[in-house]
């Protein structure tokens, strides 16, 4: 069975860093695209990050370039997204997802598989 399995998240005050994981089981991550995704709440899912096959190309949205890094790591099967310098507007679900095509945008529609994602709340 193919899943992705996020964990890193939590609670931490603004300014501060989490470094999430996305681990994959049943396949290897190494053929994928892999994104990350953030859907806070009342707003709809957004792409954030995302990291082609061999970690070579990445894009990022507007909101988080300078803030934020992806890697992957084929060996572990795990893609891992750095967040620094968090803002409470950082708060929402992240999911990572794959996809077996690399878009410059990152889109949500362009995903094969999700993880059922990870909670990061930056608070005070």
């Amino acid at each position: 069975q193919l899943q992705l399995v996020e964990s890193g998240g939590g609670l931490v005050q603004p300014g501060g860093s989490l470094r999430l994981s996305c681990a994959a089981s049943g396949f290897t991550l190494d053929y994928y695209v892999i994104g990350w995704f953030r859907q806070a709440p009342g707003k709809e899912r957004e792409g954030v990050s995302c990291i082609s096959r061999g970690g070579g190309r990445t894009n990022f949205a507007d909101s988080v370039k300078g803030r934020f890094t992806i890697s992957r790591d084929n060996a572990k099967n795990t893609v891992y997204l750095q967040m620094n310098s968090l803002q409470p507007e950082d708060t929402a679900v992240y999911y990572c997802a794959a996809s077996d095509r690399y878009y410059s945008s990152c889109p949500v529609d362009g995903m094969l598989y999700w993880g059922k994602g990870t909670l990061v709340t930056v608070s005070s």
